[in-house]
């Protein structure tokens, strides 16, 4: 059988560069050595890890190899092992090119592929549905099993039959029942193994042999489950809709928190209180706004403000973001959406310790969000025609192929095919083309324009003109510019959307525009200049009436009073130069108002002479001091700087796995010249002819007896020895071989007692620090920590156990 860590030095860089990038474990730290590399690649974290990423397909290829580890395959007879014909015979191809790539097969010069140390280990005890090779009951199988069928009674074959493609464990029927003489009568004639006295295994030796040699019924191709497919325009129109409705709820979300930002819980989330009024606000439900609320924050324009009280309010880059158009608000969006780790479908519900999740709280992200979003983007983007729009099952079918070893929770792919939904990066179940631009587009800053104009070819044509009607209604025919949906939303009330915008004037909503700093005539003039045939009589009439009435009553704000008893104390106090930054103004003869905080008042009141006291509300007198300073938690910094770290690291996976190769290669070769010139050393000090010290050399010191135990094996150099390591990662590589291979080796252990003991070992598993070996010649079996092995070599034939 060839070494796994001689194929890997062979290998050229290329090959190298490829496996470092496509494992990205194996190069993160950097491995010192080939050896090491070596090492890390065989070991279970590495295996289950690259596992984790194949399709059923390369699945079905690694347990054939398996499985036919004592004839090593070739290709070809992995192709029929499978079940593949004529026409699956290029995809078997191409799944075992990729099983090579990732170094989870090897091939030897006969063009015949192993399997990598430890993998069989990691594939679990059924590889194929097949039962654990037993030499003893494999060949306890009859030759013919037909005949002893033949004669067996009634049931024996189907208790073969449903074995024989797995599971190969079966339950023993309970004794007098049909099956229970059948299953008897097999185990007596060695076509079933009663491991104990509750299950029956069926060899696998019989097993192939039922399968006609086959480790599986047919090959794993990818599932093409039935879906519906939406005409083009029908995706256009819903999916813009939908994106144009979730702008227009996130800058209405701004600004409903602008106006009252909602409190910051202790934990860093949002309260269920201010969750359920902000639905309302938005007129949507509480999954649905926790939703937006994520999605403003994933995109920048949201955040807590750090007070001492802290809130949530929108950011600077929401001003920005408010500026620009629909498409590319959206765009931000769908690129923040698209990238971001949050779940938004677990607000509500209860954690481990049975609390609830809030939205915005920094324990609901999860890493692997992003890449389960994109893959689900993917499997639609591949459909097999465009407009192809599979539901959320036929998405988890999909992606269980592509992954059968890590098949995502079935909630989170429906939640995220939803959530692709209501974002607009589908329309009517299928891909939108802006959506398909945002899942193509590269990451660099021309992305936001790409899917900015994708979704802007989308679009219907913004229409700039309202029908007004006499009954304080009006209609847009179409969908409304930015200018006159502002001045909607400023002055009106929208009653419905859809193929046309129809709204209603009422005398809050036009005490609303005047609020906002229009007066009746500017308010009046901006309807007339976009209503078609004029501005109606009876909302005319609104208008004014209601500017008559507004401003009549006033209120301001005040961050402090000053008061006294005496009004002689406080005059002068507003026209004082000194006191000119306090913003003081005389609203009676003994009250002040200050636009200045308390504190400084106070301050300022003292260095002028007077001797002034704080009061609370109810005008008694509080003691002043120093407020404790607050620092508030930076765990959502760190969770979303972890993520970006994460991206950085993955776009360099390419640029950092050549300079690991590089490295490798230049270790390779210094240990090489090291050998040679322990070689050169060696060779001076035996003397030309090998028998004694060269002429002038200095004698060569006899080598100290062991003090620990040999059981008779030869010398480290003697001639059973063969080749060996002293290498901790080589060690690691040669007893995973051997517990693959099933051979002995020499293994060189420190005892407690600090004595070195060699025995002649057969290694059944490493992992987790530990070897569990045969020892063949006491026939018994034992554990030793690998930290305790100071030593590996391979055992010749004269030393091989029974």
């Amino acid at each position: 059988m060839p070494s796994f860590s001689g194929w890997l030095r062979a290998c050229d860089d290329d090959a190298l560069v490829a496996l470092l990038a496509a494992r990205p474990d194996l190069a993160s730290p950097s491995p010192a050595t080939l050896a090491s590399l070596a090492a890390r690649a065989t070991s279970r974290a590495s295996l289950e890890r690259a596992l984790a990423g194949l399709d059923a397909l390369v699945l079905q290829v690694l347990e054939s190899v398996v499985v036919l580890d004592d004839a090593p395959p070739t290709p070809d007879d992995v192709a029929r092992a499978v079940g593949a014909g004529a026409a699956d015979t290029p995809t078997v191809a191409e799944a075992v090119g990729t099983a090579v790539r990732l170094a989870l097969l090897h091939p030897d010069e006969d063009g015949r592929l192993h399997a990598a140390p430890g993998l069989a280990d990691v594939l679990g005890p059924h590889v194929a549905g097949l039962a654990p090779a037993d030499p003893a009951s494999d060949a306890a199988v009859p030759a013919d099993p037909s005949a002893v069928l033949s004669d067996a009674p009634a049931g024996a074959a189907q208790v073969l039959d449903a074995l024989t493609w797995g599971p190969p464990v079966g339950r023993v029927p309970p004794a007098g029942s049909p099956g229970a003489q059948a299953v008897r009568t097999l185990v007596d004639q060695g076509l079933l193994v009663r491991p104990d006295a509750e299950h029956v295994v069926l060899p696998r030796t019989l097993a192939l042999r039922l399968r006609d040699g086959r480790t599986h019924r047919a090959p794993a191709t990818a599932p093409a489950p039935a879906a519906p497919v939406r005409p083009a325009a029908t995706v256009a129109a819903e999916s813009t809709a939908a994106a144009e409705r979730t702008v227009r709820q996130v800058r209405r979300l701004l600004q409903s928190w602008e106006d009252a930002p909602p409190a910051v819980l202790r934990a860093g989330g949002l309260g269920v209180r201010d969750l359920r009024r902000t639905a309302q606000t938005l007129e949507v439900d509480e999954p649905h706004a926790a939703w937006l609320v994520e999605l403003a924050a994933a995109a920048g324009l949201l955040a807590d403000d750090g007070e001492e009280r802290p809130t949530f309010v929108p950011t600077v880059d929401a001003d920005v973001w408010a500026a620009g158009d629909v498409p590319r608000r959206w765009a931000l969006l769908a690129r923040a959406w698209l990238v971001s780790p949050r779940t938004p479908w677990q607000v509500g519900t209860r954690d481990e310790k049975g609390g609830v999740r809030a939205a915005l709280d920094p324990e609901t992200a999860r890493p692997w969000v992003p890449r389960l979003r994109r893959a689900v983007l993917d499997v639609l983007a591949a459909g097999a025609q465009p407009g192809a729009a599979p539901d959320a099952d036929a998405v988890l079918e999909v992606l269980a192929w592509r992954t059968p070893r890590a098949v995502p929770p079935r909630g989170a792919v429906q939640a995220l095919v939803a959530e692709a939904e209501r974002l607009g990066v589908t329309g009517a179940g299928a891909l939108s083309r802006a959506g398909r631009a945002l899942l193509d587009a590269p990451d660099d800053a021309g992305r936001d324009d790409a899917v900015a104009a994708a979704l802007a070819a989308d679009l219907p044509a913004p229409v700039d003109e309202i029908l007004l009607q006499g009954d304080l209604t009006g209609v847009v025919p179409g969908r409304p510019g930015d200018a006159l949906e502002e001045l909607l939303e400023t002055a009106a009330q929208v009653e419905s959307r859809g193929g046309a915008v129809t709204v209603r004037f009422t005398p809050a909503s036009v005490l609303a525009a005047l609020d906002g700093g229009l007066g009746a005539d500017a308010l009046l003039d901006r309807l007339a200049a976009v209503a078609r045939g004029g501005v109606p009589q009876p909302l005319e009439y609104l208008v004014r009436d209601v500017a008559r009435r507004h401003g009549r009553v006033r209120a301001g704000a005040a961050s402090a009073y000053v008061r006294a008893d005496d009004p002689a104390l406080l005059a002068g106090l507003p026209d004082d130069p000194r006191l000119a930054g306090l913003g003081l103004r005389l609203l009676a003869p003994t009250v002040l108002v200050a636009q200045a905080g308390p504190a400084e008042v106070l301050d300022a009141l003292r260095r002028h002479g007077l001797a002034p006291v704080a009061e609370d509300g109810h005008g008694v007198v509080v003691p002043t001091g120093t407020a404790p300073r607050r620092v508030r938690g930076r765990a959502a910094t760190r969770a979303r700087r972890r993520v970006q770290d994460g991206t950085v690291r993955e776009a360099a996976a390419g640029t950092r796995a050549v300079a690991v190769v590089r490295a490798l290669r230049d270790a390779e070769q210094r240990a090489v010249r090291d050998v040679e010139r322990r070689a050169t050393h060696d060779a001076g000090a035996r003397g030309t002819d090998g028998t004694g010290p060269a002429r002038g050399a200095a004698p060569t010191p006899a080598r100290p007896r062991r003090s620990g135990r040999s059981d008779g094996a030869p010398p480290p150099d003697g001639p059973g020895a063969g080749g060996g390591t002293r290498e901790p990662a080589d060690a690691l590589v040669l007893l995973r071989e051997a517990a693959s291979s099933r051979t002995d080796v020499w293994v060189e252990m420190v005892g407690p007692d600090g004595r070195p003991t060699r025995r002649l070992l057969r290694p059944l598993r490493v992992e987790g620090g530990r070897l569990r070996a045969l020892d063949p010649r006491r026939e018994a079996e034992l554990t030793v920590a690998v930290h305790r092995i100071a030593g590996v070599h391979a055992a010749g034939p004269a030393d091989a156990g029974p």
